[in-house]
């Protein structure tokens, strides 16, 4: 890139991040373009020069936490390279811990999805893309593995909400862990290391993979 499209894409990168944080402390409806723009530094007319609208804005910032979800979570569930144990143990703790980096992120698509339906249009796509490949390979691996004795036969589909479920539910429910913690971190983030153990351990149990496959 030469240096004004290297300046373009900081731009950029600097808008979306500020309208990451707009958006997750104030929902769609509450987020400003006008903060978004002073936060990143930028005219208002700039922001819509780059993104056009606040709904360009938030599908862009959807899309690509959305992608970042597929390559953790799917990408690694559908990686032939890894043994099974492998592959369930690394796409639940990879997608555990980009959720404990994205803390409000759950709260948030959910809040959107009860308070504006119409945004699921915004997310079917891309995860109906991604989700279908890997329960297709996923289903596969478990299925050989399975004749072979190494494990038991599940649905890849609902293992997959299995894992998904297991691992959004502490975040969805961060208000009762903080209470629970005291407000200490330590204690927190000591709670979600060892939740994020026994969310391994239960889809490992329900697989009951035997050996070292």
């Amino acid at each position: 890139m030469n240096e004004q499209q290297i300046e373009q894409h900081n731009t950029e990168e600097l808008i979306l991040l500020s309208a990451e944080k707009e958006f997750l402390e104030k929902g769609y409806s509450g987020a400003k373009t006008t903060a978004i723009a002073e936060a990143a530094g930028v005219t208002h007319a700039m922001l819509h020069y780059y993104f056009r609208t606040k709904d360009k804005l938030f599908e862009k910032i959807i899309a690509d936490k959305m992608a970042r979800l597929g390559e953790i979570l799917f990408g690694v569930l559908s990686n032939r390279d890894l043994s099974l144990r492998e592959n369930i143990e690394l796409g639940v703790t990879s997608h555990f811990d980009f959720l404990a980096a994205n803390p409000s992120l759950p709260r948030f698509i959910f809040n959107e999805l009860y308070c504006n339906p119409q945004r699921l249009e915004t997310m079917k796509n891309s995860i109906l893309a991604m989700a279908s490949q890997t329960i297709g390979n996923l289903q596969q691996v478990i299925d050989e593995n399975a004749a072979l004795g190494r494990c038991r036969r599940v649905n890849a589909a609902m293992l997959l909400l299995d894992i998904v479920s297991l691992n959004i539910f502490p975040f969805v429910a961060e208000p009762i862990i903080n209470v629970v913690a005291g407000g200490v971190p330590e204690l927190k983030d000591d709670f979600l290391e060892r939740r994020k153990r026994e969310n391994v351990n239960t889809i490992l149990h329900k697989l009951e993979i035997k050996g070292d496959d």
